[in-house]
Parts: structure tokens; C-alpha cells; sequence
């Protein structure tokens, strides 16, 4: 991956290949976004920057033997933490990313801007939440214990830290905090508050902008037909439930939020949750006047347009509220219909 094969935020770019150039290399940096604004293809250009062999212009040559090995994510050197689970795509009782690393790479490749559910359903931990356990820390540390095998630096991309519990992230601190020489961590997350303060009071954090219009639409070309298939069922029902909220239909509303609780695992439905409030956030820059930075599909535009007229001004930031609270409570194994019902009435209630 080269800073030119990445979509949107050029200011970034410019900033991060800047810090190369200088030799201002931050041991941890924490890149924070929303979800499919390009935070990993980022890392993985920063990465291959770092170590190429024949950098000019601001970006990687692509061609030396350091940049071939990232465009297929086999660098030695480079490591890759994400949230995993027992699943049956893997025998081991205690897995780590290492067990996945075979279903990684085939996602990262086939769709970078791939979303949380994405990765979930590409390992085979649909039905299960995943978590960044304490034998992922033990695995880490072995690895980077050891010499590297290029002449460059050592990395670490973590996707999503904020599924890290704290006794991974304990046994991680020292090693985040005073790396080996030339090793550098680069953690990903879409809930900045959720990483727990030891980890980010440590990194450099750079914040990704949502993409623009223009921009999303390029994205969304590149990804595989199921995921588009996927975002279609969500925006589809996302559509059905503003309508009726709007048309003040409280049983259509109800019928919406069976459909949500219907979905097969928590992390389909929280990633429901997610998508929604990313819509919202599209209504309430309309309603802000900031259509060029709501990132509004041409054929979606009359759809968030409307909506923003006929929701009030308060909607869009209490709705964003419940649905952060609809996660937690899914989380905690609260019943998704009871969580849904009432996610749907606080929303019918505000619109």
C-alpha cells in the first residue's frame, strides 16, 4: 500500500510522510476514525514508507523487496493484532490473531476499508464477540523480543485497541511505553474513549476525517459485491425506520426494530447500530449546512435531504446518545428485543 493508493485525507498524508522525512518517529500513534475512513491502508502505507528501500516524492517505490512484501502482508517484520475469538475456522483452545492471520490477509487485500462486522464474518466469529486477550500480549512481546529479519523497523498494527481488557493492555504498558529500538506500534480505533488511558496517554494520536462525498463513492466501488450487498440490507432498513418515524407510524417503527433484534449475533446488531448512527451524523451536517462534508451519496442525497427537514434540530444528537447506549446494553447481554423496542420509542419520541 503507497500514500497514493489511499483515498482521502491528503493533509495526513502529507503530515505522516513529513515525520518519516525527519526522522520524528513515534514509537506508539493512535489513529482514530470513523469506521471505513482509511485509518489501516494508512498505517500500511506509513509502514511501507518507513522501511522501503528507494522512497522519492513523498511515498514507497512499491517495488523494492520491503514494499512487495507489504502489498502482500508478509513483511517479517510487521505484525498484526484484531479482535478474535474460538471459531471454527481454527482448532486452538486460546487463539490469537496469529491463528487468523491466513483470513487477515485475505480481507486486508481483498477490501481494506473493510468494516468490524467485515472482519468478524471473514474469521468465523459472527455469533461471538471479539476480544484482544492476554495470550495476544505474551504473543506480541515473544515476537518482538526477537532480532528483525530486515534492515528497517519493526511494527505492530493493532485494529481496534478498545477490544483490549486491561490485563492485556498491563502486560503490554512497558513494552508500548519503551519499545525496542526501530519498533513502532500503530493502533487503529474507531472509539478513541473506549481505549483504555494507559495505552493512549502513550501514543501520538492523528484523527482521520470522514470521507467527502466523492471520496466515500470511490471507496464503496473498490469493496466486493457482498459487502455493497450488506450496506444496501442495512441502508434499506435504516430507510424503513425514519420513514415511519417521521410518518409518525409507531407500529411500522416496532415492526423495524424486530427486524434489528431478528439480526443473528450481537456484533451484527451493534454494527446496525454503528452504520445508523453514521447516517445520522449525515443528517444532522445537512441540517449544520455541511452537505460537502456529510458524505452523501448522489443517489441518497433527496433521502438525507428530506429527512433533515423533517426531524428536529435536537434528533440527531439525542438518537446518536440511544444508540451508543443500545450498544453498551448489548454488550451487557441485555435482550436485543427490549434494547430495539426501546431504542425505536426514545427515537419516535425525539424525531
Amino acid at each position: 500500500m503507497r500514500f497514493a493508493d489511499i483515498i482521502g485525507n491528503a493533509s495526513v498524508i502529507r503530515s505522516m510522510a513529513s515525520m518519516a522525512d525527519s526522522g520524528r518517529v513515534a514509537h506508539a500513534m493512535l489513529l482514530y476514525e470513523n469506521e471505513g475512513c482509511g485509518a489501516l491502508p494508512l498505517a500500511l502505507a506509513y509502514i511501507q514508507y518507513l522501511n522501503c528501500a528507494n522512497p522519492s516524492g513523498g511515498d514507497s517505490c512499491g517495488v523494492c523487496q520491503s514494499c512487495r512484501q507489504m502489498s502482500k502482508l508478509i513483511h517479517p517484520d510487521v505484525h498484526f493484532v484484531f479482535p478474535v475469538n474460538k471459531g471454527p475456522k481454527v482448532s486452538d483452545k486460546t487463539p490469537t490473531s496469529e491463528s487468523y492471520l491466513q483470513y487477515w490477509r485475505e480481507l486486508v487485500l481483498a477490501d481494506p476499508y473493510f468494516s468490524e462486522a467485515d472482519l468478524q464474518r471473514a474469521i468465523g466469529i459472527e455469533s461471538k464477540t471479539g476480544l484482544i486477550a492476554v495470550a495476544e500480549a505474551k504473543s506480541i512481546i515473544s515476537r518482538l523480543s526477537l532480532a528483525p529479519v530486515m534492515d528497517g523497523y519493526k511494527a505492530v498494527i493493532f485494529y481496534l485497541p478498545e477490544k483490549m481488557n486491561q490485563e492485556t493492555a498491563n502486560r503490554l504498558l512497558k513494552m508500548v511505553e519503551e519499545p525496542p529500538q526501530k519498533t513502532i506500534f500503530m493502533f487503529i480505533t474507531h472509539a478513541p474513549e473506549k481505549v483504555l488511558q494507559t495505552i493512549f496517554s502513550r501514543c501520538q494520536s492523528v484523527r482521520l476525517m470522514p470521507l467527502d462525498k466523492d471520496e466515500a463513492a470511490r471507496v464503496e466501488a473498490l469493496r466486493p459485491q457482498g459487502d455493497r450487498e450488506d450496506y444496501n440490507r442495512s441502508m434499506d432498513l435504516f430507510m424503513d425506520l425514519m420513514n415511519a418515524l417521521t410518518s409518525r407510524d409507531l407500529m411500522g417503527a416496532l415492526d423495524c426494530s424486530e427486524v434489528m433484534s431478528a439480526l443473528d449475533s450481537r456484533e451484527k446488531q451493534k454494527g446496525f447500530c454503528t452504520f445508523a448512527a453514521d447516517c445520522i451524523r449525515k443528517i444532522f451536517m445537512i441540517q449544520q449546512n455541511m452537505p460537502q462534508i456529510a458524505g452523501v451519496a448522489e443517489q441518497e442525497a433527496e433521502f438525507y435531504n428530506g429527512m433533515a427537514g423533517k426531524v428536529a434540530k435536537t434528533f440527531c444528537s439525542r438518537t446518536i446518545t440511544n444508540l451508543e447506549k443500545a450498544v453498551a446494553m448489548i454488550d451487557r447481554n441485555v435482550s436485543s428485543k427490549i434494547v430495539f423496542c426501546d431504542l425505536v420509542n426514545r427515537m419516535f419520541l425525539s424525531v
